[in-house]
């Protein structure tokens, strides 16, 4: 629930720095508690004085309604690139599956940064997905947590029609193969 928050300092502040001071305010814990439960559906009207604390102007447009639900999803994962707890992983790993690719996409990064290993599954079904945006953040995250058996799926990014998809699925081999000894020629 909301815990009746003063408006940030200064709205225009980079979203590292307002997600910072939300955790300053209610504790790293309880502000990640409320990012997952935004992340995993809590409506943003739940959360009137924390959403501008991970947006900033933006927020209000949400609250006001003439922005989609999505973003309070989006927000909730991207404010988990700055504050984390464990705990989060698993919604995380839910927020993979959401209807929109926003808040799936962040998912992806997170999974990635924080190098959630559950988050495998969820990165190889998105390597498919329609906009290369999503298809190369899957191969990112593949190739910080994947495994021996996800090369094939990050050894076909490198055929994408896209320029960002086949530089991400490079990336992510040359990762793994450090990662996993892949030997000497991981691309091929």
């Amino acid at each position: 629930m909301d815990p009746q928050l003063p408006p940030p300092d200064d709205l225009d502040a980079p979203v590292r720095e307002l997600v910072g001071a939300l955790a300053h305010r209610v504790g790293e814990r309880e502000a990640v508690a409320m990012c997952t439960d935004l992340l995993l559906g809590a409506p943003a009207a739940e959360y009137p004085t924390v959403l501008p604390y991970l947006a900033g102007w933006p927020a209000h447009s949400l609250l006001e309604g003439r922005w989609a639900d999505y973003w309070g999803r989006t927000w909730g994962a991207r404010a988990l690139l700055y504050i984390w707890d464990e705990p989060a992983a698993e919604a995380v790993v839910r927020g993979l599956d959401d209807p929109h690719w926003r808040p799936a996409e962040s998912c992806l990064r997170v999974a990635a940064a924080r190098e959630v290993a559950e988050a495998v599954d969820g990165a190889v079904r998105l390597a498919g997905h329609h906009l290369p945006r999503v298809r190369a953040a899957a191969l990112r995250t593949l190739g910080r947590v994947g495994d021996t058996e996800h090369v094939t799926v990050v050894r076909r990014g490198l055929a994408d029609p896209h320029v960002d998809v086949r530089r991400a699925a490079g990336l992510a081999l040359e990762r793994m193969a450090a990662r996993l000894d892949l030997g000497p020629d991981p691309l091929s």
